[in-house]
């Protein structure tokens, strides 16, 4: 079994209801096990425009590849109407592999760790909620949210 840790966002509809049938999808997959999700959290864009996102995190395990489990969130994400018109595009769903075991990836088409966690406080917030003790690379959760403690976010 492989740990995955998953970021879940959405700032285009229904944003709270999509991201809980997401996790009921998530949690349906014959290959995943044992999802626990943080609280959602409400914050503003980061580099990017429009509404307020919801997000939240996910730890799951899985029998899946990263690449997999990859491919398997964004067929995910096109069923909840996802479109990419331009990068960081406002988003029914977005669904990110932060972290899959202590994997180090960087493919063109997966970095793992996700290259831009540590920036993020709506990530580093409700990755602290599900697993307090964790260090990344760049440093602890608490250290690193202290860094962008200019991001609002606010737990829903």
């Amino acid at each position: 079994m492989s740990i995955a840790y998953i970021g879940l966002g959405s700032n285009l509809g229904e944003s709270q209801n999509i991201l809980q049938l997401a996790l009921a999808d998530i949690a349906a997959h014959t290959a995943i096990q044992k999802l626990e999700c943080s609280r959602f959290y409400r914050s503003s864009p980061v580099d990017s425009s429009g509404p307020d996102y919801v997000n939240a995190v996910a730890r799951l395990e899985t029998t899946l590849a990263s690449l997999e489990l990859l491919h398997w969130l964004q067929e995910l994400e096109n069923r909840y109407g996802r479109e990419r018109p331009y990068v960081n595009a406002p988003r029914t769903l977005d669904l990110d592999i932060l972290l899959f075991n202590n994997e180090i990836n960087q493919s063109a088409e997966l970095t793992l760790p996700h290259p831009r966690i540590h920036e993020r406080a709506f990530v580093l917030l409700p990755l602290q909620e599900l697993s307090p003790g964790l260090i990344l690379a760049q440093g602890t959760l608490g250290g690193l949210l202290e860094q962008c403690k200019d991001q609002g976010i606010e737990l829903l």
